[in-house]
């Protein structure tokens, strides 16, 4: 059986009840893991950190992890997460509702300026929408146009058209549904009343109902066991009457046989994960299931299991262990035990203030209490004395409008005294309950040192870890010539069949900055902005340089470096011609020519002393513009072009520019040319092209996110060349 990588129907309808218990959790951060992973991390006032995964690609699920469990965020924020940050940092969780019986999630965040709605389709492409109180989309990880609805940026978002809900469904309308069915009874239950293949075969099973059972032989007495079954399973979701399963292959066959007889003693590893369910589930009788006290936490265990099955066994003879990833982990642990240590200390202080409090308020204390045992003593129920404290609170007895609640299956009384809540238990006098949480705040500072002793454990771990990176990397120094002669010896390596690219960041003093490298090695710049042309025509324009622009208005200054700014410049350098034939291309293709969807432009260039931001006599310079003295060179009817590329080697990074530098320096590429897309949409197809190119997929999410690929892109719309 297939390992389930998607959500039902069923399984969001149990996951809006059980994600009620977060209601009121504020957000701190939201991430974005390549273009279809969202994270958001939260604080819960009962549960401390809470961090919330929705993920909309080949995997699509929304759940909760442990914190130990979530990836580590990307160095560079892309503008969909910082989008989310701006909008939702400090906001309240104030719920989550699925769309009719849709694989549509919406989570609801208040905040002082307003609301922000987070939607989540889990279906088909998938997709995230963010909007507004009012439904305006704010943006999305991708745009929809399609005749039946549309979810685009500034447009109000349109929901799928409506289905039936089989959990809300009338007797009369179930049976014109299964009526107007020319199939098996399976396959009606499936489609017409959208349960989906599991849950249709699920309701056959519990109502007793052969499933390929032809829909014209089904009568009345076959309408009410399905009907019937439908309405249990309806009332357990409505209900939250979960038990969830997590159920395993254990390899039985049918007649239960575990391989017991099998004496090798092989170690096989623990059985694959196939499913998660917020209830045991007859269909899947056959298999190994284990229990769990919330479906949230069975589908985080399920997912993290289904994720390291399928992730390739490495080879231990030669992999390196991932010292940054152990790191960065116990890291964490120090940083969460740190943090329960804070907790500890501020939860002992407060049962220690509510302890002094009682003495200081002790005979409005004692007169609540007094009231509450000599009532319970007449045998007044417990409905009685809140009645009571509630009429003496309308007629001004301080006493009764301290009591803020009364419990009576626990024996408690909720009292406010200064503003603290403070329950006291009410067959106890003042001494007794203020006894008991002294006792409480003494055992929370044991806790709090159980924590001290944990968190030194934890950074002996580190230190152990930090001296075996050190002795490895030791011990690859030994090997690094012989690595970098095999490398000058030309060995290719295949970077697409890779199972693991190991990154080498490096962020240049250029990158901000449109840039490539020529064929020739020779590094080309331009500005994205006004401003970014007027500092580089000020700051790092040198003697020796080229300058080139578009005839056509709003191209960017175009700098062909012939020394880099840390070395000397010097004018006598002559610059090969074909990279000032690719520097005319760079120039063309990220100006307004590419944006007006044309295919070819002019182009001249200068030396670097011909360019001067003083003007003449009656001139004008608008910020980024310059005058130019003297002749021009020309390159007429210079064609666009523009490909990105992800280079693996010396460094692994994103890289844009002519085709015929890029590809020399890539490991893989794809042209473009003007086209319809948005840049941003543009920017998804490629990132989608290249995860399918390599073979570590990570690799590709590390370092090549749409909105990275988007840095490398022309203005104005694009499409991809072979298209």
């Amino acid at each position: 059986m297939d390992p389930k990588r998607e959500l039902t129907s069923v399984d969001l309808a149990a996951l809006v009840a059980e994600f009620g218990a977060y209601e009121g959790a504020k957000v701190d951060k939201a991430y974005l893991y390549g273009d279809d992973l969202v994270r958001l991390k939260m604080r819960d006032f009962d549960r401390g950190r809470v961090e919330l995964l929705l993920e909309v690609g080949e995997v699509k699920r929304a759940h909760t992890v442990a914190p130990e469990r979530v990836p580590d965020a990307p160095g560079r924020p892309p503008q969909f997460a910082m989008m989310l940050r701006n909008r939702l940092s400090g906001a309240d969780f104030a719920g989550v509702e699925q769309y009719e019986f849709d694989r549509i999630l919406e989570f609801v965040f208040e905040r002082e300026d307003g609301t922000t709605r987070i939607i989540v389709e889990l279906f088909g492409q998938g997709n995230v929408a963010v909007t507004d109180g009012e439904y305006e989309v704010i943006d999305s990880l991708e745009t929809v146009r399609l005749k039946s609805r549309t979810v685009v940026p500034g447009s109000r978002y349109e929901f799928p058209e409506s289905r039936i809900n089989p959990l809300t469904v009338s007797r009369e309308a179930f049976d014109r549904e299964m009526e107007d069915s020319d199939t098996d009874v399976v396959r009606t239950l499936a489609t017409q009343l959208n349960f989906g293949g599991l849950y249709a075969e699920e309701v056959c099973t519990r109502a007793g109902v052969e499933k390929a059972m032809d829909i014209e032989d089904a009568d009345e007495d076959v309408y009410d066991r399905l009907y019937g079954a439908i309405e249990r399973l309806a009332l357990d979701l409505r209900n939250g009457n979960f038990e969830p399963r997590l159920y395993v292959d254990d390899g039985d066959d049918e007649n239960g046989d575990d391989s017991e007889d099998d004496e090798s003693g092989a170690d096989e590893g623990p059985a694959p994960v196939v499913d998660a369910t917020p209830f045991p589930l007859e269909e899947h009788v056959e298999l190994a299931s284990e229990p769990y006290d919330s479906f949230l936490a069975a589908l985080d265990d399920y997912f993290h299991r289904l994720e390291l099955a399928e992730e390739e066994e490495p080879d231990p003879t030669d992999q390196r262990p991932d010292f940054d990833e152990q790191i960065a982990k116990h890291e964490r642990i120090i940083e969460q035990q740190e943090g329960a240590i804070e907790g500890f200390e501020r939860e002992a202080d407060e049962l220690r203030d509510q302890a002094e409090l009682l003495y200081a308020e002790y005979g409005l204390v004692d007169e609540i209490l007094s009231t509450v045992r000599q009532a319970r003593e007449q045998d007044r129920p417990w409905d009685e004395i809140e009645e009571r404290f509630e009429e003496g609170a309308e007629r001004g007895i301080e006493a009764a409008e301290a009591v803020v609640g009364v419990d009576g299956s626990e024996g408690i009384v909720t009292v406010s005294v200064d503003g603290e809540r403070i329950e006291l238990v009410a067959q106890q006098g003042v001494e007794q309950n203020a006894d008991r949480l002294y006792t409480e705040a003494k055992r929370v500072e044991e806790k709090k040192e159980g924590a001290l002793a944990a968190i030194e454990d934890t950074r002996e771990e580190l230190e152990e870890i930090v001296d075996r990176r050190d002795r490895w990397e030791a011990e690859d120094a030994e090997t690094d010539e012989a690595d970098e002669a095999d490398e000058e010896e030309g060995e290719d390596r295949d970077w697409l069949s890779e199972s693991s690219v190991p990154i080498r960041e490096n962020e240049p003093w250029f990158d901000r900055f449109r840039w490539f490298h020529t064929s020739d090695g020779y590094l080309v710049i331009g500005g994205r902005n006004a401003d970014q042309n007027e500092e580089l025509v000020k700051k790092y324009l040198e003697p020796g340089d080229k300058v080139l622009h578009t005839q056509a208005h709003g191209g960017p200054v175009t700098v062909l470096k012939a020394t880099d700014p840390s070395e000397a410049s010097s004018s006598d350098i002559e610059l090969p011609e074909s990279s000032i034939e690719e520097a005319a291309q760079f120039a063309v293709s990220y100006a307004s020519v590419w944006k007006d969807g044309r295919y070819a432009g002019d182009v001249y260039a200068v030396d670097s002393d011909q360019v001067t931001k003083t003007p003449e006599s009656g001139e004008y310079l608008e910020k980024g513009g310059f005058a130019i003295r003297g002749d021009r060179t020309y390159y007429d009817d210079t064609p666009v072009g523009v490909a990105v590329g992800i280079q693996c080697e010396p460094y692994t990074r994103v890289i844009g520019g002519p085709p015929s530098a890029i590809e020399g320096q890539a490991a893989t590429t794809i042209e473009l040319e003007p086209g319809r897309y948005a840049q941003a949409d543009a920017a998804k197809r490629l990132y989608r092209r290249f995860r399918e190119r390599f073979e570590d997929e990570s690799f590709v999410r590390k370092i090549a996110s749409p909105d990275r690929i988007q840095h490398f892109m022309p203005p104005g719309g694009s499409r991809i060349a072979e298209e």
